[in-house]
């Protein structure tokens, strides 16, 4: 019996090595040799190649096709004639790689029954469309590879509905590489599965074979797929940024950036040749023999023809600009994907869309644009085949582009696609649903420089709106929408949204255009939404509620009431901390939003000890309004619960008192609890303090912006460095995936706003954050 351990350890040598992009192939092929010489020592050892009648060992999965990564699992079948003696072969063969903790899908058959269940199973189809002799009775394997191949190529066009729903439902699982921020190198849409789904369908003869441009694509994953294994040491198929870096700098990339781009154009190219296989395959044989498609009229021009849109017969497309967007709209609204001939017909006679557009053209785009989730692949379409950036050659900045903000799940291409189709349901929430899809769609078209991507994009949009033939107020719109895209949330999860100079700031900055607003207001969800799970919550919508009926009021020449310092609540609440000389609380939930009223007796701190107990019981702060009265000083914290259900309210009042009376110690309990609890990553962003001296009422108040990792407690310790030095009016904490902004209005307590003063409270919160 062979060692398992001894192919452990060899496999480990293996992984040591360094070689730069060629080293993953070669890594790879090493693997497939290592593998092949330890199981056929193993087969001769178990008697496989003397057994009478034939035996032999069959590689499938990566083995079989000689791209063995790190940490696959081995895709084996040992097949017979009847020899009874097979079993003891098997256990001889399979209990070493078990012991070994080596992964295993193995399998004891016949040739016959190896085919009937392939027969009866898709996967087993197509995995021994990659079967591989490695040892034994060699005539053996051939028999059952050429019997699978025999049969796939027979049956391949009945089972090609059972294949594309197969395929359908992974993408859903599973997601695509192109455009996505961590994408799923083997199972994503585009990904590696895919390209086994294009060679089984060259394998029944039914497209051609992959060419250079798909076997370059395959290559790539390949080698990413490679070098992450090797790079974590354990088996993983999703690239996140943390790993995409080294893998980068393996692969002879300059970041994962550049990677990030090569991948996103890979994936591409394998979807969309799987995109048109199917289309090419399925369709047909799902169609009754002899019956003709129906040409059904869509637009003008424009039909659905079967299951594709085409073009009408009589339509002459090189005389017609505004063709290819009627093409392009009706796809995405009718979710019929558009034909590979018409696709290559455009490319090669639409006539290039002069400025400005005709009216025609800019109706059929704002079409396109409000058609919903159809405009992904529509737009995909017409990328993919150059006529995208026909229309837009803006696009080309941005296409691929991978997000520098962990938060965003796509690129920044995608991103605008689908900030386009989370527009499109609020169109009947604005005056001007056109000026907000054509926002979506430019809002971040000024990323990917070195510059502030806002005020780039502001420019680059007026061009697209002049060029698009739109008059000059709503070129004027456009600009100031993709400009202060995010001025709404911004200021509404980092500034006191209660105090009449935020309130007059943001409606300054709009020269109080109501319109505007409204667009950003539905910009600010739209965008949201189409970031990533979780970054559009209903904390943020309450605030953006609240924001734009504040600013609307002044817009509408009424002054701006700000809300009563403290409540009879919390009057109540300030009274008996006071009336006690301990810390109060009480806590109520609104959905996930959870409000924590709080207060405490004259001259006793509130901020830090009501941060660090809301921290220790998992409730994430998003907000804190501090407000000052004779007998103390109350609080209206809001928070979330990171994760479970909310913590029970006795048990928050005990701990606050204890933490306002200085007999619990948070700092000891916020330090275990985050070295129990918080997950690390390789990601480090360097904490980074700004000023904002005008975006605040108030005698002598500034803001302070810190940028900084998120981490457990961080709220609490900037509020303890805080302390003594500054009185704190307000704070607001905003999560953007593993990084903060944290927001406070400070005043000093005896002295003026100065730079001495300042570099002290710098200082300070830098030292506690680091």
């Amino acid at each position: 019996m062979t060692d398992g351990g001894e192919l452990v350890r060899a496999t480990a040598r293996l992984l040591e090595g360094r070689h730069g992009r060629l080293g993953a192939s070669a890594l790879r092929a090493a693997l497939v040799d290592l593998y092949e010489f330890w199981l056929g020592k193993g087969a001769s050892a178990a008697g496989v190649d003397t057994a009478e009648p034939g035996v032999s060992l069959v590689a499938v999965g990566g083995l079989g096709r000689r791209e063995l990564v790190p940490f696959s699992d081995l895709d084996l079948v040992l097949v017979h004639n009847g020899n009874t003696g097979v079993g003891e072969m098997a256990d001889a063969l399979w209990y070493p790689l078990w012991d070994a903790k080596i992964g295993l899908d193995h399998a004891v058959r016949t040739p016959g029954e190896a085919v009937k269940v392939a027969s009866e199973d898709l996967r087993t189809a197509l995995g021994l469309l990659d079967a591989r002799h490695l040892a034994g009775d060699a005539e053996l394997t051939a028999r059952l590879a050429s019997a699978a191949r025999d049969q796939w190529r027979r049956t391949a066009r009945k089972r090609l509905g059972e294949l594309a729903d197969s395929v359908r439902t992974r993408w859903r699982r599973s997601g695509e590489i192109a455009q996505s921020a961590e994408p799923d190198l083997k199972h994503g849409r585009g990904g590696l599965r895919d390209f086994a789904v294009l060679e089984a369908l060259a394998a029944a003869q039914l497209t051609d074979r992959p060419g250079e441009e798909l076997l370059a694509a395959k290559e790539l994953l390949l080698d990413v797929r490679t070098e992450l294994r090797r790079e974590i040491r354990r088996e993983r198929d999703v690239l996140s940024a943390p790993e995409a870096d080294p893998v980068a700098v393996e692969l002879g990339f300059s970041d994962r950036f550049t990677l990030a781009r090569k991948l996103s154009g890979a994936g591409r190219t394998v979807a969309y040749a799987v995109d048109v296989a199917l289309r090419s395959t399925v369709e047909p044989a799902r169609s009754r023999f002899g019956r003709r498609p129906a040409r059904t009229p869509l637009d003008e021009g424009v039909v659905l023809h079967g299951a594709e849109v085409a073009l009408a017969r009589d339509v002459l497309p090189a005389k017609d600009p505004a063709l290819l967007l009627r093409v392009a709209a009706a796809s995405a609204r009718t979710g019929k994907p558009i034909s590979h001939g018409t696709l290559r017909t455009l490319a090669e006679s639409a006539p290039e869309l002069r400025a400005p557009w005709p009216d025609d053209a800019r109706h059929a785009l704002v079409e396109l644009l409000g058609a919903g989730e159809g405009l992904v692949d529509a737009v995909e379409a017409l990328d993919r085949t150059g006529l995208w950036s026909r229309l837009f050659p803006e696009w080309g900045a941005i296409r691929d582009l991978p997000p520098r903000s962990p938060v965003h799940q796509w690129t920044v291409d995608r991103h605008l696609v689908q900030a386009c189709v989370e527009a499109a349901k609020l169109t009947t929430t604005v005056s001007r649903p056109d000026l907000l899809l054509i926002g979506a769609l430019l809002h971040d078209i000024g990323k990917g420089r070195d510059t502030d991507h806002s005020e780039l994009g502001a420019k680059i949009s007026a061009q697209v709106a002049q060029r698009l033939g739109l008059p000059p107020a709503d070129v004027a719109t456009v600009s100031a929408t993709v400009r202060h895209h995010l001025l709404l949330p911004h200021t509404a999860t980092r500034r006191d949204i209660g105090d009449p100079a935020t309130v007059s700031r943001v409606a300054k900055t709009l020269d109080s255009d109501v319109v505007l607003l409204e667009l950003l207001h539905a910009l600010t969800r739209a965008d949201s939404l189409a970031t990533g799970p979780g970054v559009w919550t209903d904390w943020k919508d309450r605030l953006l509620s609240e924001l734009v009926a504040s600013c609307e009021e002044v817009m509408h020449g009424k002054v701006f009431t700000p809300p009563e310092p403290l409540d009879e609540q919390q009057r109540e609440l300030v009274a008996e901390a006071a009336r006690t000389g301990l810390g109060q609380i009480r806590i109520s939930a609104h959905g996930k939003v959870v409000t924590a009223l709080l207060a405490v007796p004259a001259n006793a701190e509130l901020l830090a000890p009501a941060a660090g107990v809301l921290a220790l019981n998992s409730l994430e702060v998003h907000g804190a309004v501090l407000r000052d009265h004779d007998a103390g000083r109350a609080g209206v914290f809001t928070a979330s619960p990171k994760f479970g259900s909310l913590p029970d309210p006795a048990l928050l009042r005990e701990q606050f008192a204890r933490a306002v009376a200085g007999t619990l110690p948070l700092t000891q309990r916020l330090v275990a609890k985050e070295r129990d609890y918080s997950t690390s990553s390789s990601a480090v962003v360097a904490p980074h303090v700004r000023w904002f001296d005008d975006e605040t009422s108030g005698p002598d108040t500034v803001v302070l912006e810190l940028r900084a990792a998120d981490r457990i407690g961080l709220l609490f310790r900037v509020a303890g460095a805080l302390r003594g030095e500054t009185h704190v009016r307000w704070a607001k904490a905003a999560t953007l995936g593993g990084a903060v902004v944290d927001s406070f209005a400070l005043s000093p307590r005896a002295e003026p706003v100065s730079p001495q003063w300042r570099a002290k409270v710098v200082a300070a919160v830098l030292a506690a954050v680091s």
